[in-house]
């Protein structure tokens, strides 16, 4: 079965940074497109990043462009969300999915139980 975990969440000052983390199991991130989202309770979930397999290649959300890098450590297969510059709104609970495909895209089936991350102003 396959299960991600996240980790990495904690509470931090605006203009700090965090790493979050994506562990799994059953599966290897080489394989598969990982994405990061954030949802604050009662509003959508956002999409924040997301990299493909193979040639690696990611994408941002613009609110977090040039502030967070996604990275891969297939070794430990775990995927990482690098987060600089933090801002108050950067407030939310992440979460990683995978859709067990290469490429990065829509939808998504495997979700972690998520990690809160609290930027305070």
């Amino acid at each position: 079965e396959v299960q991600l975990v996240e980790s990495g969440g904690g509470l931090v000052q605006a203009g700090g940074s965090l790493r979050l983390s994506c562990a799994a199991s059953a599966i290897n991130f080489d394989d598969y497109a990982i994405g990061w989202f954030r949802q604050v309770p009662g509003k959508e979930r956002e999409g924040v990043s997301c990299i493909s397999s193979g040639d690696g290649t990611s994408s941002y959300a613009d609110s977090v462009k040039g502030r967070f890098t996604i990275s891969t450590d297939n070794a430990k297969n775990t995927v990482y969300l690098q987060m600089d510059s933090l801002k108050p709104e950067d407030t939310a609970v992440y979460y990683c999915a995978t859709n067990l495909e290469r490429l990065c895209g829509e939808e998504y089936d495997y979700w972690g139980q998520g990690t809160q991350v609290t930027v305070s102003s």
